[in-house]
């Protein structure tokens, strides 16, 4: 079983606690007894020796290849018997979602708010639906509109699809609260949400623990403005205002009950897999939750890595791939190599 700090400790890598992280720090891990290891890994056969007990450092050396680096992600789907999908924002922007990185990035896809000169930190904050509620469900009740009518690309069956044909199947590691691997078919109980989800709501005070399902919120926002035009969701038990079920910046009341119901779940999941691959997708070093992640589960599981990142490929060993591409791109490019038998039907 993976053995990880509690909820809190992720948190501090969400949306409330950014400003302060640490990049490269390994704040998921507990300071544990790694268990011994032997060539052959710690839990019996693998075709490559277990990680070092001790997590290495990303190597300098540039990514083999794009042919090369696709011919071996390919070898390591052939001989795992677990597809464990770890996946930061850049996963969505092939689907066409906007991307938040840097206060430009931001201000292009909410134009609105670079004339109040709020940044993506002022706006997404537990403060920000207490001083103008119409303004901050204006920005999430758009979001929440935008992937709701967002279809998933076409990488998301392929990833599926691949774990379908494993015998531990596919589990999900996301720091995205879009839903996009719900929407895309993938069972809801083998997908961990990090930092909470955008189709869940929770009391803004909260007054309760109580967190339920967006689904009778239709948002009519104003898109100029950013601002919501229709009445915003409100608490079934005090009345107050309601907010998204998300970690924000500066937030102490986010209810992680179901994150953390998730997460054990998760656990469970991983702890029979023997020969495990981690395909990372669109996870960078700036909130570096997914990264925590994805090395826990190579070091703690004796499994390997396929990293896609068309900015930080860079991957812990040789053994590990770098793919500098789009996710989109990359696992069409796998799924080539890979040849029919691993085809998903429509894509």
């Amino acid at each position: 079983m993976l053995d990880f700090a509690p909820l809190g400790a992720v948190a501090q890598l969400g949306e409330r606690r950014v400003r302060n992280a640490k990049v490269g720090s390994s704040i998921l891990l507990r300071s544990t007894k790694t268990p011994e290891r032997t060539e052959t890994g710690p839990r019996g056969p693998f075709p490559f020796p277990a990680f070092p007990a001790k997590e290495p450092a990303l190597t300098d050396a540039r990514p083999p290849e794009h042919e090369a680096a696709l011919q071996a992600a390919a070898d390591l789907i052939g001989q795992a018997d677990a597809l464990v999908v770890a996946a930061g924002a850049g996963m969505g922007i092939d689907s066409g979602l906007p991307d938040f990185r840097g206060r430009e990035g931001f201000w292009r896809a909410y134009p609105a708010l670079r004339a109040s000169g709020l940044d993506f930190h002022e706006i997404a904050s537990p403060q920000a639906f207490r001083d103008t509620p119409g303004l901050a469900w204006g920005f999430y009740g758009h979001r929440l509109a935008l992937y709701r009518r967002t279809r998933p690309h076409a990488g998301f069956a392929l990833l599926r699809h691949w774990g379908s044909l494993m015998q531990q199947g596919c589990v999900v590691f996301t720091s995205n609260v879009d839903g996009q691997f719900q929407q895309a078919g993938f069972d809801a109980d083998r997908v961990h949400e990090c930092h909470g989800s955008i189709h869940h709501l929770q009391c803004l005070q909260p007054c309760c623990d109580d967190i339920w399902e967006a689904g009778a919120f239709v948002p009519e926002v104003d898109e100029q403005h950013c601002r919501l035009l229709n009445a915003p969701p409100t608490c079934p038990r005090c009345g107050g205002l309601a907010r998204p079920n998300i970690l924000m910046f500066g937030d102490d009341g986010w209810l992680e009950r179901r994150s953390a119901a998730q997460w054990a779940q998760l656990q469970r999941q991983l702890s029979q897999a023997r020969r495990p691959l981690v395909i990372e997708l669109g996870a960078g070093t700036a909130i570096p939750s997914v990264r925590h992640f994805s090395h826990a589960a190579v070091h703690q599981l004796g499994g390997r890595l396929v990293r896609i990142n068309p900015d930080e490929p860079a991957v812990p060993t040789t053994r590990d791939v770098g793919l500098a591409m789009g996710a989109s791109q990359a696992l069409a490019g796998i799924a080539r190599v890979l040849g029919p038998q691993w085809a998903a039907a429509g894509t």
